[in-house]
């Protein structure tokens, strides 16, 4: 009887201690707060100009935020709605890729089945203003808020062609526009897949472009090249998706939090759309998160050869925690491990294969002689029933893409790796 008393007083000893020592923690955030409290009122009342208070405490959330990594952030409501749009990979909007040039908005594409596109746009066309205001003195961001907007509404763009003597104005009607985050073409025998960012419509993206790759191919195709260079990342499940499809099994990712809810693993599921044919991935300094957990489970598994030069090295995970009413925080998490368990943190995934992007630089003697400079010199003769030159104004054309160092080099990996299968299996 006296063993349980005296049993019982020590637990209400540890208790007590326990509880003091909660109640301590809790008055030094108290502490803190009044500490807050009192600088917010001495601002209010003393500072060279009225402030307003919302401002002070959104300044005062994302200071906290900053301070604790680079991906960590306070995200107002306007902030929240754009990146849920662009995580989504749609938007109300125009359907142009355009940079800024000479203080000027500059064309670079329009986006095929937009409303851009069916208005006429053209890559090259400057968009000096926007709803009779001046582009000149906006930056990039500004310009493209003011281009995206409600469904339906309509926007005048003043454009300025060349080869058309004055501006003129075109009236463009936004209409949801989809982000394609996935684009291909044919290499050769090899389907060419570049992942731009991991939007909602990754996945699917990449699964309908490897289907029509590989039906233009039929029996000749032999392997893809995954592009992830200067992808800057985006949905972690996509990234998985996107690891997936050319995994039949084992772990893709896992993350690791402080606690145990916070912690999860990804495996792939049966399924090779590569067919089990070599695959090459190209990776830069600018594939950061989502594009590294790919490379880092494709390596990690030897289902690729990793080609380029080191990537960005962000290994962590980053939860959109919504606010009710005052937009989001952006929250790290957790880490991230490739399936070998190695975190890339500040590290980055190591190519097999380091290549360099090679700048091509033109000879800096223009004029030198060739068989065509010289007098009365032979004509050459046009072949019969085959086409001329390349188009100078289709760009997919092969011949007028800017020579890519790195991807060549991944390509005759590739031809080199299907040569030795064949000899093997022959």
């Amino acid at each position: 009887m006296m063993k349980q008393l005296f049993g019982v007083i020590v637990a209400a000893f540890v208790l007590q201690a326990l509880s003091g020592l909660v109640q301590a923690k809790n008055d030094g955030i108290y502490r803190q707060l009044n500490l807050f409290g009192d600088v917010l009122e001495r601002i209010r009342a003393d500072y060279v100009e009225e402030v307003e208070d919302p401002e002070l405490i959104e300044a005062a959330i994302t200071g906290m935020l900053r301070s604790l990594d680079p991906h960590s952030s306070y995200m107002p409501p306007k902030v929240y709605k754009n990146m849920r749009e662009q995580i989504k990979g749609e938007f109300g909007g125009l359907g142009i890729e355009v940079t800024m040039e000479n203080g000027v908005v500059k064309v670079v594409s329009p986006i095929d089945d937009t409303p851009a596109f069916r208005a006429g746009m053209k890559a090259g066309d400057y968009i000096t203003h926007l709803d009779d205001e001046p582009v000149m003195g906006l930056t990039l961001t500004d310009a493209v808020k003011k281009m995206r907007g409600p469904v339906k509404s309509t926007i005048k763009l003043t454009v300025v062609r060349k080869g058309v003597e004055n501006p003129f104005e075109v009236n463009i009607i936004r209409d949801v526009i989809r982000v394609q985050s996935v684009r291909s073409r044919l290499e050769g025998n090899f389907v060419y897949v570049r992942i731009t960012s991991f939007t909602e419509q990754t996945g699917k993206g990449l699964t309908l472009a490897m289907a029509k790759r590989k039906a233009e191919l039929g029996n000749r195709f032999n392997g893809v090249v995954l592009d992830l260079r200067n992808n800057p990342g985006g949905a972690l499940d996509q990234a998985v998706a996107v690891s997936d499809a050319f995994l039949d099994k084992g772990e893709i990712v896992s993350t690791r939090g402080r606690r145990p809810e916070e912690s999860s693993r990804y495996n792939a599921k049966a399924g090779d759309l590569a067919d089990g044919l070599p695959v090459a991935v190209l990776i830069n300094g600018g594939s950061a998160s989502a594009s590294e957990i790919v490379a880092g489970a494709l390596q990690d598994h030897q289902r690729a050869l990793i080609i380029g030069t080191k990537s960005f090295g962000k290994g962590s995970v980053q939860s959109i925690i919504p606010l009710q009413g005052h937009g989001a925080i952006r929250l790290t998490t957790a880490r991230y491990y490739t399936p070998s368990g190695t975190s890339i943190q500040a590290k980055g995934i190591n190519p097999d294969v380091v290549v360099e992007q090679v700048k091509v630089e033109q000879p800096r003697n223009k004029h030198r002689r060739s068989e065509a400079d010289l007098p009365k010199h032979l004509k050459a003769e046009e072949p019969k029933n085959e086409p001329r030159a390349a188009d100078k104004n289709n760009p997919g054309n092969p011949a007028n893409r800017p020579h890519d160092f790195q991807l060549s080099y991944a390509l005759d990996l590739l031809r080199g790796m299907t040569l030795l299968q064949q000899r093997n299996d022959g």
